[in-house]
């Protein structure tokens, strides 16, 4: 497995299922390194609530780790992140997702970072904040700003993802097949024939109309089929005639 520059940390989660969330919102963004501060439950990792909303991430939750502390969480971690509001008196900087951890991704040399998220009901205490190099804050509509805990980690993960490089879009559908001059001028001539048989077009006198359905065909950029149903329609227009 490739190197993981990147490490979730959870403390005293309460719900099975953010732990679960956790693990998939940090899978789908390419990361692997998830542990756990005294958890409320000893056998969290295994829950059948845990293993159902990690959906397909259980490889993260069975190489997951459970530590008492969030120094022993720490160990190997050279920039810690903290997701809590700075103390008043004193504390780490704040920084923001975009910019900040652009900034941190291309330090040099490269750091082992740790995002540090706390319990559900009161977050990271200030203890644990101060052990911090920095706290994040996920700019959110200032009249509510409640984030479910696998949700921030969701938003965090993508981010930091994105500041490392991203992973390439990946195509739904098929290249389109262009249609070419040759299939273009052949609709053309076609639906000439239709619009002349419906009294749409006067060849005695067709003014613009033809060279004008021509550059209105070129900005369309016509796929193959989409000649195929042009096509279709003149064909139906002269039978109706």
């Amino acid at each position: 497995m490739a190197y993981d520059p990147t490490r979730f940390i959870l403390i005293g989660t309460s719900h099975p299922g953010n732990v679960g969330s956790t693990a998939r919102a940090m899978k789908v963004m390419g990361f692997s390194e998830l542990v756990l501060v005294k958890p409320r439950f000893d056998n969290v990792l295994s829950q059948e609530e845990t293993v159902a909303m990690a959906s397909g991430a259980a490889d993260i939750l069975v190489r997951a780790k459970i530590v008492d502390t969030l120094e022993d969480a720490l160990e190997g971690v050279t920039y810690a992140i903290g997701t809590a509001m700075t103390p008043r008196d004193f504390g780490p900087p704040t920084i923001t997702p975009r910019d900040g951890l652009a900034k941190l991704a291309q330090h040099t040399p490269a750091h082992k970072v740790g995002f540090v998220f706390g319990c559900e009901r009161y977050g990271m205490s200030n203890e644990d904040v101060y052990r911090c190099h920095a706290v994040m804050s996920i700019p959110t509509n200032p009249d509510y700003g409640s984030l479910n805990l696998s949700q921030a980690v969701q938003v965090l993960a993508y981010e930091w993802r994105q500041a490392l490089g991203g992973f390439p879009v990946q195509a739904r559908t098929p290249d389109a097949e262009l249609a070419d001059g040759q299939s273009v001028q052949g609709a053309l001539r076609h639906w000439e024939q239709a619009l002349t048989e419906i009294g749409f077009l006067d060849p005695a006198a067709p003014k613009k109309l033809m060279p004008r359905l021509n550059q209105l065909f070129n900005r369309a950029a016509l796929r193959q089929e989409e000649i195929h149903i042009l096509r279709g329609i003149a064909k139906a227009m002269s039978q109706k005639r």
